[in-house]
């Protein structure tokens, strides 16, 4: 997924206009765009929403962003949405693999009563919106064959280590947040997931959204959360490998297929070895 568009769980029209966009998947959000007076409302028009586009084609992906685990809301959502079927759930705040395979536990418990298949409900995790969660990361390779991808957090994390605010004078995340950033994007790769970036909430400057998708790109994102339907015609262009990344990707898949055991294999003038290899499988697997 390239990207991913939070749309308030109490709102159809922001819902349908969503669907319009181009995102590879929208996140219902029933936790931090809904009031706490507001989340049975939210609940019923995501499920309402949910059972409208289950068996559409060509839809993107539905996911649904449910309140953290220690709210006491979080069965009172997934018993809203999961009779419907959303491809996903984001789990925020998630304290590392013992969150992740807990509700990976409560889901198969709803999947059974809705009649769907076991493990078909996968799981993204918000992995850093707490110090606690940040000292977890390690503990996320293995924790359930649900887990989609991990993502990352700096508002609530901000709130949770004291920081005035989490970027520099210059744009750029500062220390703390670089360091929570990077540590997801290791926590990713070792579990052998998608990494995908937190969001840039100055919906307006484009312009530098565009710099940190290149950015994140660069460092091994495979895609971006956005908050504003403008956002996500940039980051799709960003996270869109170029025809050319997409040949020589197959070329290198190709040169190894046809030297089967081979540690090392010559393409135009230039080596490559398996590290290469698999940075090629995983490019062209994202393609579908």
């Amino acid at each position: 997924m390239r990207s991913l568009l939070f749309v308030p769980g109490d709102s159809t029209r922001k819902q349908e206009k969503g669907l319009e966009v181009g995102a590879d998947a929208l996140i219902l959000d029933l936790e931090d765009s809904v009031a706490l007076s507001e989340k049975p409302r939210a609940r019923e028009v995501a499920a309402g929403f949910l059972a409208r586009m289950r068996d559409q084609t060509g839809r993107p992906r539905l996911y649904v962003r449910v309140n953290a685990l220690d709210t006491d809301l979080t069965d009172d959502d997934l018993a809203a949405v999961m009779p419907h079927a959303p491809d996903g759930i984001m789990l925020p705040k998630a304290a590392g693999g013992p969150d992740v395979a807990h509700l990976g536990a409560r889901l198969a418990v709803y999947e059974a009563e809705a009649g769907l298949p076991d493990g078909v409900t996968r799981i993204l995790p918000i992995a850093t919106e707490t110090a606690r969660a940040v000292f977890a990361l390690p503990t996320l390779p293995g924790s359930s064959p649900r887990l989609a991808g991990v993502t990352w957090g700096a508002e609530d994390l901000s709130a949770d280590i004291g920081a005035e605010t989490n970027r520099g004078e210059d744009g750029a995340w500062s220390a703390p947040f670089q360091l929570a950033r990077n540590l997801t994007l290791m926590a990713a790769a070792a579990a052998e997931v998608d990494a995908i970036d937190t969001i840039n909430a100055h919906f307006r400057d484009l312009e530098g959204l565009a710099r940190e998708c290149r950015e994140a790109r660069r460092d091994g994102f495979v895609g971006k959360m956005a908050i504003h339907p403008a956002q996500v015609a940039v980051i799709n262009e960003a996270f869109t490998p170029t025809p050319a990344a997409i040949a020589q990707a197959r070329k290198v898949v190709a040169a190894f297929a046809e030297a089967p055991g081979v540690g090392v294999v010559g393409i135009d003038g230039e080596m490559f070895d398996r590290p290469h290899l698999r940075r090629a499988e995983r490019l062209l697997a994202r393609l579908g």
